[in-house]
């Protein structure tokens, strides 16, 4: 089981209460690595391996030395020799945490949303706006990973990594649909939210359009505006979108199961959460590596437009936890997930080495990180338990 701590990190680890700590800093390059990479930006600036080309039989085998995050040109398709470790570890964990929404019974929950009294009116309004976020944000990061950073990164631990999370997007997709389906909430009002919402409207426009030069086909890395332009992309996606955006939703649901009020939906809540402790974790060492390959685009300006970026996505989800709970609800409003905001912007910013842009602020939430550190065999909840098993322990009668 995955615990937690306090520890300050820095660049390649997670923040406590973030999720799971990285097993590992990302590798500093050789010589030989950096003067490969600078070679492929300076004599092939429109470079990328796709890993479709003909096959060259003339070709050495591949070093570790050629291994890049951005620009490599070693053999995308030759997983081994491993380079970056922890991008592996990272495939495994997400293969050992693996789940479906339909084991989840959600009975409890169906119940108590057909009870009169079940949910005060405050509370059901923060659920279907909560769930109306939810239900295409994750089809917006997913289309992203396949479409957009999966392309350009080109290391295949990594790309192996990408596979995996790409799956659990689409599981996580599923969850919103079982969650809709099993309540009989408008299938159109919840998935259309993200048109009809003005905060979610917000925060999905903001986030896409650091992919308009991604999503165009003849995009390539190979250049300092097209590398600071993938990192942008990756801060984006994996920084904000899923490490800052995604816990006021994750506070509000749950704080309704620590109240065991819709325990079925916390409980896949967590689940997701779990995943998402992978992902945000992934992305920060992602990004530090490029970093750490590429210091000529961490350059100072550059440094200071990230920041920019996270103080404008804290602001924006600030408006969106005031238009989820306008009156709040029993032990959670838009005041303290402000402040949380302000918590986990902060932390972001020192896991990417940057000064913090939010006043200090305490978590007012220290229960999410005992609500993170669930082990897959038990239901927190204790709705039921769950038992999973490897091939290697089925039976194929």
């Amino acid at each position: 089981m995955t615990t937690f701590d306090d520890t300050p990190l820095t660049s390649g680890a997670a923040a406590a209460g973030d999720g799971p700590t990285s097993t590992s800093v990302p590798a500093q390059p050789t010589a030989e690595t950096v003067a490969a990479a600078a070679a492929v930006t300076t004599t092939d600036p429109g470079a990328s391996v796709t890993g479709l080309g003909e096959i060259d039989t003339t070709a050495h085998r591949v070093s570790v030395s050629e291994k890049a995050m951005i620009n490599a040109r070693a053999d995308v398709n030759q997983l081994l020799p491993l380079k970056y470790e922890w991008a592996w570890q990272k495939y495994l964990s997400g293969c050992n945490n693996h789940w479906m929404p339909t084991e989840v019974s959600m009975q409890a929950d169906i119940a108590l949303w057909n009870s009169k009294d079940g949910l005060s009116d405050d509370e059901r309004l923060m659920l279907k706006r909560n769930l109306g976020f939810f239900a295409t944000a994750e089809s917006l990061v997913a289309n992203n990973i396949v479409l957009a950073v999966y392309r350009q990164l080109s290391n295949p631990e990594c790309r192996q990594y990408l596979l995996r999370q790409a799956f659990e997007e689409a599981v996580h997709t599923h969850t919103f649909q079982y969650i809709c389906t099993s309540l009989g909430l408008d299938e159109g009002e919840l998935f259309n939210m993200y048109r009809e919402v003005p905060s979610i409207t917000a925060k999905d426009s903001w986030a896409l359009k650091y992919t308009k030069h991604l999503e165009d086909p003849d995009f390539r890395t190979g250049t300092p505006e097209a590398d600071q332009d993938f990192l942008r992309d990756l801060v984006a996606f994996y920084v904000i979108f899923e490490g800052m955006w995604f816990y006021t939703g994750f506070a509000q649901i749950l704080s309704l199961g620590r109240r065991n009020k819709m325990v079925g939906i916390a409980e896949q809540y967590q689940y997701i959460l779990r995943d998402e402790s992978i992902h945000l974790n992934f992305g920060i060492d992602a990004i530090n590596q490029i970093k750490i390959e590429n210091p000529h685009l961490w350059t100072p300006a550059f440094q200071e437009e990230v920041r920019g970026m996270l103080r404008e996505a804290c602001e924006l989800e600030v408006a969106y936890g005031r238009e989820t709970m306008p009156r709040g609800i029993l032990g959670l409003n838009a005041e303290l997930c402000e402040q949380y905001m302000h918590f986990i912007t902060n932390r972001r910013c020192v896991q990417l080495g940057l000064q913090p842009v939010m006043p200090e602020a305490e978590n007012p939430f220290p229960w999410m990180s005992e609500v993170m550190d669930l082990g897959k065999e038990k239901n927190f909840f204790e709705t039921r338990v769950i038992e999973y098993q490897t091939g290697s322990g089925l039976s194929w009668d």
